[in-house]
């Protein structure tokens, strides 16, 4: 699918939803683009995704949001589905342990295949099913303290903390690229053109910081 020019947004953030199967990723996903919710929604096969467009700090921002089948046997088609993202979900389900003693798995398959800046939120989703709670909110919190990552507890079904979470990651990620960005710009200043009045002082070694392409 190629990138093309589109003057209808400033970034494009690809976010991807893992986690295993039947903690909700798929309605978390139509909730947050489509404010749907469909209580017989089906396992999802291979991989799906959707799109929305939001403001974060004044910029446009375009979420497309990949949705992945948490089942075993799609595995091969998910290690490629991380490349290029630079946000992820990490889902269980607050009813049910098993998904929440599974996020560690899914937290190292994450760190093998994606970006090492990838920003991460671990997400206890389902909690309008209190009274079926079997991961309390400590728990949630102190797994994701000490694995560095953000954490919410949402519900797909009553529309709980959805926008948030992912206007939480997407404002993270946008910190991280507009940094870089500056920085980037920062080290192009001393490589630019003699006459257009920049002032390139020869003695400053933080300009040598970046090594170059032809260093051996």
């Amino acid at each position: 699918m190629g990138h093309r020019v589109d003057h209808e947004y400033d970034y494009l953030f690809k976010i991807v939803l893992i986690g295993d199967s039947g903690v909700g990723k798929s309605n978390i996903l139509s909730r947050f683009t489509r404010n749907e919710f469909c209580l017989e929604s089906k396992s999802t096969i291979g991989v799906e995704f959707a799109t929305r467009t939001l403001q974060v700090e004044g910029k446009t921002v375009k979420a497309q949001i990949w949705d992945t089948a948490g089942q075993e046997r799609y595995r091969a088609i998910t290690s490629a589905y991380y490349r290029g993202a630079v946000g992820a979900l990490l889902v269980y389900d607050l009813t049910k342990r098993q998904t929440f003693d599974n996020v560690q798995r899914w937290l190292r398959e994450l760190r093998d295949h994606a970006d090492s800046n990838i920003v991460i939120m671990m997400i206890g989703n389902k909690s309008d099913l209190k009274h079926l709670r079997s991961v309390s909110e400590d728990d949630g919190h102190s797994l994701a303290e000490k694995e560095g990552l953000s954490f919410l507890e949402t519900s797909a079904l009553e529309a709980t903390n959805i926008e948030k979470a992912f206007q939480t990651v997407l404002g993270e990620i946008y910190h991280i690229v507009s940094k870089k960005a500056l920085a980037a710009q920062e080290a192009s200043v001393g490589t630019s053109l003699p006459g257009q009045g920049t002032i390139i002082n020869v003695a400053d070694s933080s300009a040598n910081t970046k090594k170059g392409c032809c260093s051996t």
